[in-house]
């Protein structure tokens, strides 16, 4: 192995647990570190048993909700105007902060769950999370539970795969696919739908 994967490798193989955890923070705050390269190598690493399964899970999830805590932070106590002069470093745009902010208003709570099995939407949600004052236990809560699904589901993958592990890659592109045009679907049957009730409503009045 080498490039990204290889120093992923290694960072696991020698830090361990540890190591797993900073990748998952990671992840989280800076997009370029795929968790779909991550988490499928812990699960070939459990695989030859060099970690133990649900430690693997524990460990990354942890990361992942620190990572995850972090952007609330900057959302809550920073407000937009940090994010928007430091996104670069965080790979957010003002377009990209604006829908998931859209997300947000309409979807309520249950968005920063779902959105932790969506890659790309796994980061971004926490941050207007945090401009919208979610109540952060609440936020730790749905984000701990939607996390650890993702891990579980990536991790056993990659064990599964032994050293095809890098197919898992592939699969969760395929997968954002179908998730993207499924969202797509959902946002337009909702405005469609307030359409409706609304003319309805003013045909009514």
């Amino acid at each position: 192995m080498d490039g990204l994967s290889g120093w992923v490798l290694e960072t696991i193989r020698a830090l361990g647990y540890l190591g797993l955890a900073f990748l998952l923070a990671l992840e989280n705050l800076f997009p370029p570190i795929p968790s779909e390269v991550v988490l499928p190598l812990a699960g070939f690493l459990v695989g030859r048993g060099q970690l133990n399964f649900w430690g693997a899970v524990g460990a990354a999830t942890f990361g992942s909700v620190f990572g995850a805590l972090v952007l609330y932070a900057l959302g809550r106590w920073g407000g937009r105007r940090i994010i928007l002069r430091y996104g670069r470093f965080l790979n957010v745009n003002a377009e990209s902060l604006k829908r998931a902010e859209g997300w947000f208003r309409h979807y309520g709570d249950a968005v920063v769950l779902i959105a932790r099995v969506i890659p790309l939407a796994r980061s971004i949600v926490s941050i207007p999370a945090g401009t919208a004052h979610m109540p952060i236990l609440r936020f730790t809560v749905l984000t701990t539970i939607g996390t650890m699904v993702w891990n579980i589901i990536l991790i056993w993958a990659g064990r599964l795969l032994g050293q095809n592990w890098d197919a898992v890659s592939q699969w969760v592109g395929s997968y954002s696919s179908v998730v993207y045009v499924a969202v797509a679907i959902i946002v337009v049957a909702y405005v469609a739908l307030k359409v409706v009730r609304h003319k309805n409503r003013n045909e009514a009045g």
